[in-house]
Parts: C-alpha cells; sequence; structure tokens
C-alpha cells in the first residue's frame, strides 16, 4: 500500500471524505465514488481529459 492520495476522477474529493472503487484500466488504478460510477459506465466520454482512453471505451447500452 502507498501513501498516494486517492481521488475520485470526476469530483476529486478523497477517500477521507467518500468511499472509493478502484478500478484498473491499461494497467493503472484509477478511483472513483459510487456517486460518478454511472458515468464510467453509461457515459465514459465525459471522462476524457480524466482517464486516458475515455474516448475509446464503448459504454453500456440497456
Amino acid at each position: 500500500m502507498t501513501g498516494e492520495t486517492k481521488i475520485c476522477l470526476v469530483c476529486e474529493q478523497t477517500d477521507q471524505f467518500v468511499p472509493l472503487i478502484t478500478v484498473t484500466y491499461a494497467g493503472l488504478d484509477y478511483h472513483i465514488c459510487p456517486g460518478h460510477l454511472p458515468i464510467l459506465i453509461h457515459h465514459p466520454e465525459q471522462l476524457t481529459g480524466k482517464l486516458p482512453g475515455a474516448a475509446n471505451i464503448t459504454p453500456h447500452v440497456d
């Protein structure tokens, strides 16, 4: 375990204020809070600039 600060990709809150889910993508770990998980699932293009390659992730469609 490292001492790095974990922050949500979207709201940038730390794990001191919100629970965070760790997501591994392209060999790296990223974190997102449960409130913003639907963005990763349904609208990953909104993470462009925050998650490398986000524009290439196929969104889930119901």
